[in-house]
């Protein structure tokens, strides 16, 4: 597991896929995912079934917080489109709890993402993709270190309208830099 002060991160369980399906089924919490069409709980067995031949670097992670004397998952989050001879990546992360948006969990996730990105995987640049309108989310990463690099005008059409697709990364020496601040 990697341990953070409030969160940890382990492995996607079948046990996860109720709330996992739950979760992606509320307007509010894809809104500002990729997703657009309702899932099923048969379509998360099988997204789950393949995780298997998912390198190890690129499975899931769930994300859960401590309460009381236990653990309560609240979403999930993990590396994907790894390119090893470019040591870059793409990262990800949704907070499905909604009753704990805004706690910084998120940015806490972030940040035990990049220190197991950058120490454990060796990488330089870890990378991802928002969307224009996710306020919350761009706050979060650049709190995390990440800087716009630019963006796909226009590059999602979801509910009605056409919106910009930022793209954003923290290179390994902007990271470190960063915790010599701390």
């Amino acid at each position: 597991m990697i341990c953070g002060e409030r969160i940890r991160l382990r492995g996607v369980e079948r046990e996860d896929i109720p709330l996992f399906v739950g979760w992606l089924n509320d307007p509010e919490v894809i809104e500002n995912l990729m997703m657009r069409l309702p899932i099923s709980t048969a379509d998360e067995n099988r997204w789950f079934e393949k995780l298997a031949e998912l390198p190890p670097e690129e499975k899931p992670l769930a994300i859960e917080i401590q309460a009381g004397d236990g653990w309560r998952l609240v979403g999930n989050s993990g590396f994907h489109n790894v390119q090893w001879a470019n040591r870059s990546a793409e990262v990800g992360l949704f907070i499905g709890d909604k009753s704990i948006w805004d706690h910084g969990y998120g940015t806490e996730t972030m940040h035990l993402l990049l220190k197991h990105g950058f120490e454990t995987l060796n990488l330089n640049r870890i990378y991802l993709h928002v969307y224009e309108p996710n306020k919350r989310a761009i706050r979060t990463y650049e709190k995390a270190g990440f800087v716009l690099e630019g963006s796909l005008r226009q590059g999602r059409y979801k509910n009605g309208q056409y919106q910009d697709e930022f793209i954003m990364s923290v290179l390994r020496s902007e990271w470190e830099a960063r915790r010599g601040m701390e």
